[in-house]
């Protein structure tokens, strides 16, 4: 068994750096602007009431006995049972505290909304290109959002750096050292992140609430209440800081959420494997629903169950959501109702010049520096109407507005791409223009650029444009069909290339011109494999790129 790690050393150093640190936080705090006062009048009265209600003994640790088997049963199983993650490497290897609050306020914004299979080759990189909130700051935007690239939600990259600048010029290169501070003056650092680096880089005695710690102490105190309430969320920040171990918050805290991460999940957790099933209302539920189904009478209470002497008790889950014995304790955190993304359309064009001196290129666009992927890359867009019925003559003036006339009968549409966004359901509807002169690259206005293949694979474009640009090559997949043996109808082309070998077809109005005086196979081969599908059983269906 590993040995937790002494931590008396560590906390000596927060305390005597945290106190350097006291005057300049003061000084930056005074010259903040004031965060906005809570609801005042009527609304703030009823808010208050609310919120004094009282509360179930049932919901909440009884003695400090219970806390400390809670804290002991955690901390061993984590010592056991930890996954080795790249920011926990650094952070236990770095005795320079504002390095080790930078490595872990990097992992934690990165693995909002996001797995952790996912950011571990995005924090490498990062930490490999900026290892120090130096490096960040003088980093460009266009750096920052090119390594972003595919990790969704931009903005918490753009915040991440605009934080690194603030501490490096208004904060003399220090972090913050506690929650209070980190929170106040530290762009996109909202209560849980705050938390989360006070505790693992610097020692404070704070507990966190992300979604795995929610689930989990919804289920230790059977808490069945809207957690995302104010009430039932206030609830839940008060467990955690009552059972946070003041001489490891950080591995406490870390453990917490990993005991939700592996063990106490959404769906089939592994009860047999929690560390504090003894402690477990959610478990002693099922057990007892268990028993009262096969021999107690219908509507007995158990004296353990939650029995508030009147009315409604404000964690239970309200009388409308009985007791699901197939979910077992999957009944807790109860289940909130999200209201959909809302579904917006834009068509969008991969605008190519194939000939171009040099090799071919594709134009991008950059988006505003505010809003939905602020300061990514794109190809040309409009927003559009779902019918499409203006989509075409929206777009060309679009096209024209960027490079000046392009011949308009040769856009041809090639399909569609989905992507959903937090609070948008966004419909792409591509097109594709590929201009036949063989010229050098036209010259673009600022806010355009027209790239290689090798460049808009490593560019700061979003998720759903690299989805959109595969589609390119099913208008260069018609120039594969001059070269089969036999002629075929083009649904059908896909399985007959791959399952029987070549067939023939007539050459196609549609056909782009072919690059640098390749043949029809030469360049159907060429963007294929560099653009889109690495074969023709993957490239998008030629029903979807028809007009």
């Amino acid at each position: 068994m590993r040995k937790p790690r002494a931590a008396v050393g560590s906390r000596s150093r927060c305390r005597k750096q945290a106190s350097s640190q006291e005057g300049r936080e003061k000084r930056a705090l005074s010259s903040s602007q004031a965060k906005p006062s809570a609801p005042d009048g009527l609304a703030r009265q009823q808010e208050e009431v609310r919120l004094q209600a009282p509360v179930s003994p049932y919901h909440l640790f009884r003695d400090t006995a219970e806390v400390t088997v809670f804290r002991k049963s955690l901390l061993s199983w984590y010592d056991r049972e930890k996954r080795d993650l790249p920011w926990r490497r650094r952070v236990e290897g770095e005795v320079d505290l504002d390095r080790r609050a930078y490595a872990v306020w990097v992992s934690e914004v990165m693995l909002q909304q996001t797995q952790v299979a996912t950011v571990i080759d995005y924090y490498n990189r990062w930490m490999q290109k900026w290892p120090t909130l130096q490096d960040l700051a003088s980093a460009s935007l266009e750096e920052v959002n090119q390594l972003w690239a595919g990790l969704g939600y931009y903005s918490r990259g753009r915040r991440l750096q605009e934080g690194a600048r603030k501490v490096v010029e208004e904060l003399g290169g220090h972090m913050p050292r506690t929650a209070e501070t980190l929170q106040w003056l530290l762009p996109g650092v909202g209560r849980y992140t705050a938390r989360a680096i006070a505790s693992i880089a610097f020692g404070q005695a704070t507990g966190v609430v992300d979604g795995n710690v929610v689930r989990v102490l919804c289920r230790v105190r059977a808490i069945g209440a809207d957690p995302s309430s104010t009430l039932v969320s206030q609830q839940l920040w008060s467990l955690a800081q009552q059972l946070v171990e003041p001489a490891r918050p950080g591995d406490f805290n870390q453990a917490a959420m990993e005991l939700g991460a592996t063990v106490c999940t959404p769906q089939r957790p592994l009860c047999s494997q929690c560390p504090v099933q003894s402690l477990c209302r959610a478990h002693q539920r099922v057990e007892r629903e268990q028993l009262s189904a096969s021999r107690s009478p219908p509507g007995s209470r158990d004296v353990e169950e939650c029995a508030p002497n009147t009315g409604q008790c404000q964690l239970c889950a309200p009388p409308t959501e009985p007791w699901d014995q197939t979910l077992g304790v999957a009944n807790f955190p109860r289940k909130v109702s999200r209201r959909p993304p809302r579904e917006e359309c834009s068509a969008t064009c991969v605008l190519e010049q194939p000939r171009a001196l040099g090799g071919a290129r594709i134009l991008l666009v950059q988006r505003p520096n505010s809003g939905l992927l602020a300061g990514l890359w794109e190809f040309p867009s409009v927003t559009a109407e779902p019918s499409g019925q203006h989509q075409r003559k929206a777009l060309l003036q679009k096209l024209q507005s960027w490079v000046g006339p392009v011949p308009a009968t040769r856009l041809r549409h090639l399909g569609q791409v989905v992507h959903t966004f937090s609070h948008i359901k966004l419909t792409y509807q591509v097109y594709g223009l590929a201009l036949e002169e063989q010229t050098p690259v036209a010259i673009v206005p600022p806010g355009a650029r027209w790239l290689t293949r090798e460049e808009f694979h490593t560019a700061a474009v979003s998720t759903a444009m690299k989805k959109a640009l595969p589609l390119l090559s099913s208008l260069y997949f018609l120039c594969f069909l001059h070269v089969l043996s036999e002629p075929v109808t083009m649904c059908s082309v896909y399985t007959r290339a791959s399952s029987q070998g070549p067939a023939r077809v007539p050459k196609d109005p549609r056909c782009p011109p072919c690059p640098d005086g390749k043949s029809p196979a030469q360049a159907s081969k060429s963007w294929i494999v560099s653009f889109g599908p690495t074969s023709p059983a993957d490239a998008p269906s030629l029903n979807s790129a028809t007009q």
